[in-house]
């Protein structure tokens, strides 16, 4: 069994291992070719660039002096948090910013996705926390550290069919993802053209059909825009405070001495459960709490559909809820006056986009019922709003169901990675 693999430190089946040069990189507001891994681009075995940060020419080439990324290359976060793990896909331009660490395996004993999964099993995860021998908890990882981690070492085919195993399961998630972010992006378009641009109100003006739109639906928009405190508007539509089109519901937390409120039934949702903005919902939360907790505390069980936004901390990040659940009292829920989802959701986006404008791209660090009353929209009539919900509703709901059967997988992935890296469980029995 587990045994029978070696433990043998990283440095010696590594053929580079780099620390990231600890200092600042000066990033500059336009996109360039040069972009900067941080810690928070790292997650569960992901390295997401979505939201990478950039230099110029001369500030990568200091940055890279050391080794320049390859793919396949595996990093690993010291601090902030402790023990993230991400594999290379893409390495044309892309460099290490503060508090990471860079591993190339030697392709002649290593596979480098086996790699990556041994980084992401308890046992590897167990020595990043802490410090060699003594088993206390620690708020860093540290460089020399890095160079002594153990982890079993099979034969190199073993490796192999490992990795292919738990990456083909990885690759589905991914695909899940990528649908998710295509779709996601399809919806956004779509409430753009017809709450941002007004694009169904301009083709009728020019004695056009709306493009993609059936004629009951075109009937519903107007054909000329009128003054309004917001600027020209379609003919008919009001100019609110966002406070006016939804109604807003406060959270909070059980005692934490009790015991008897937490870990049941009842996801309980803090900013840590936030999804990303191409997965749109949450549909399970780091922490439940049991009715006796929600029935003995401020917060109050939030229906399916509700607009989730954190309002204190990492502000601005937003939920669409998937499954009835509370939240913390860092956050608000929102729900539509006319009793839409999607409509709201994406309206509450738009807000966070203006708060940001507001405060010239910089973090605001705390939203208000006030702040929510200060920013206005343009609010289109109730059957505008009913069909955008139908419209939108097949998609949204697949966008839940990928989500689903990813989170389904994510949890066969982790049930079957540390019984594999261990030796505990071997290929021949997963197959069968």
């Amino acid at each position: 069994m587990s045994s029978d693999w070696p433990l043998v430190a990283i440095e010696n089946i590594c053929e580079l291992i780099v620390d990231c040069v600890n200092k600042t990189a000066p990033v500059v507001d336009q996109v360039t070719p040069f972009r900067m891994i941080r810690t928070t681009n790292v997650r569960n075995g992901r390295i997401n660039l979505n939201e990478c940060r950039y230099v110029e020419d001369e500030t990568y080439k200091t940055w890279t002096r050391r080794a320049q990324l390859r793919i396949g290359d595996v990093i690993l976060t010291r601090e902030a948090p402790i023990g993230e793990v991400g594999l290379v896909t893409e390495a044309e331009g892309v460099f290490l910013g503060q508090r990471l660490m860079q591993y190339r395996a030697n392709p002649s004993v290593l596979d480098s996705r086996y790699l990556l999964y041994s980084f992401l099993s308890p046992a590897l995860q167990h020595q990043f926390n802490s410090h060699e021998g003594s088993g206390s908890v620690v708020s860093h990882i540290r460089v020399g550290d890095c160079f002594k981690f153990k982890l079993r070492l099979p034969p190199l085919s073993i490796q192999q069919e490992i990795a292919v195993v738990l990456g083909a399961i990885d690759d589905r998630i991914t695909l899940l993802r990528e649908t998710n972010t295509t779709l996601e992006s399809i919806v956004q378009a779509l409430f753009k053209s017809w709450f941002i641009d007004f694009d169904p109100v301009r083709a009728k003006m020019e004695g056009c059909t709306p493009e993609g739109m059936d004629e009951a639906t075109a009937a519903l928009f107007p054909d000329s825009f009128e003054e309004s405190e917001l600027g020209l508007v379609p003919r008919g539509w009001q100019a609110l405070s966002f406070t006016e089109t939804i109604d807003v519901i406060g959270g909070g937390t059980p005692k934490t001495s009790i015991s008897e409120y937490w870990n049941g039934e009842i996801p309980w949702f803090s900013v840590v459960d936030a999804p990303s903005a191409t997965d749109v919902f949450v549909i399970d939360t780091e922490k439940h709490i049991t009715n006796v907790g929600l029935n003995s505390s401020s917060t109050k069980l939030l229906p399916v559909g509700t607009t989730i936004i954190s309002a204190r901390g990492t502000v601005g990040r937003l939920a669409l809820v998937g499954r009835a659940m509370a939240m913390n009292q860092s956050c608000y829920g929102l729900r539509g006056k006319v009793g839409d989802t999607y409509f709201t959701y994406f309206s509450t986006r738009r807000l966070v986009e203006t708060l940001k404008q507001r405060t010239h791209g910089s973090v605001f660090d705390t939203i208000t019922r006030d702040t929510l009353a200060g920013v206005s929209v343009v609010y289109p009539s109730d059957e505008i709003i009913d069909v955008f919900e139908k419209t939108l509703d097949s998609v949204m709901e697949r966008i839940k169901g990928n989500l689903v059967q990813a989170q389904t997988l994510v949890t066969l992935r982790d049930t079957l990675l540390p019984r594999l890296i261990s030796g505990q469980l071997r290929l021949p029995d997963v197959l069968r």
